[in-house]
C-alpha cells in the first residue's frame, strides 16, 4: 500500500472521537460528517451561523489554529452557548482523531474576522503554541489528510496563500499556530495526500 493509502487508512482508524453527553442529543440530527473519518461532536448552535456555503459565501481558505486547551475541553467550550466560539474541526494530538463540530456549509466563529469566518474552514489542533510535544506525527498527518480533503471539495489551492494560520487573519489578536508549527512539513503532507 502506498503512503497515500496508509494516511487515509490511519485517518479512518484514528476516528475514535469523543462525543460529550451534552452533544449526544444533537448527534441524531446529523448522522454524517463532511469528512467521513470525523466523529460528529456538534458545537452549540449559538456558537455558529447557519448558512448555505458555498452558495452564500465562497470557501477560499483553511485556517489553522492551536487550541490552548485539551481536546475534550475544546469540545466543551464549543458546546457552551455562552462562549460564542467554534471551529469546523478539532484534531487530537495523541492519535490525530478528528471531531467535526460545525458543518462546512455553516459559518464557524473561529477567525475573529467575520469576512474570513464566512470564507474559511477552521481546524483547531489540540495543544499549546509553546509546547511542541503536542505537534505529533499523527496529528500532522491526520490534519493534512483532512485539509487536503477540504481543499479538494472546495477547490482551494493547497498552498500557504490559502492554508493560513490564525495569526495571519487580518486583525487577528492570536498568535496560533505559533512559530513552532512546521509549515513546510504540513504543506508538503497536504500536497502528498
Amino acid at each position: 500500500m502506498n503512503r497515500r493509502g496508509l494516511l487515509r487508512g490511519a485517518a479512518a482508524a484514528a476516528a475514535t472521537g469523543v462525543l460529550l453527553p451534552a452533544a449526544r442529543a444533537h448527534a441524531a440530527a446529523r448522522a454524517d460528517t463532511d469528512y467521513p473519518p470525523a466523529r460528529w461532536a456538534p458545537a452549540s448552535t449559538a456558537n455558529c451561523t447557519a448558512s448555505d456555503r458555498p452558495s452564500e459565501y465562497p470557501v477560499e481558505y483553511v485556517v489553522i489554529h492551536v487550541t490552548q486547551l485539551g481536546f475534550t475541553d475544546t469540545l466543551r467550550v464549543f458546546q457552551n452557548p455562552a462562549k460564542r466560539v467554534s471551529a469546523h474541526y478539532v484534531v487530537r494530538s495523541a492519535d490525530g482523531c478528528v471531531a467535526q463540530c460545525v458543518g462546512e456549509s455553516d459559518v464557524a466563529w473561529h477567525a475573529g474576522n467575520w469576512d474570513y469566518n464566512t470564507r474559511s474552514v477552521g481546524i483547531e489542533h489540540e495543544g499549546w503554541v509553546d509546547r511542541p510535544k503536542y505537534f505529533t506525527r499523527a496529528m500532522y498527518e491526520q490534519s493534512a489528510v483532512l485539509t487536503a480533503s477540504v481543499c479538494d471539495r472546495h477547490g482551494i489551492p493547497k498552498d500557504r496563500a490559502h492554508i493560513i494560520g490564525h495569526c495571519e487573519v487580518p486583525g487577528a489578536t492570536h498568535t496560533d499556530p505559533g512559530p513552532l508549527w512546521d509549515w513546510a512539513r504540513y504543506i508538503q503532507l497536504v500536497n502528498y495526500v
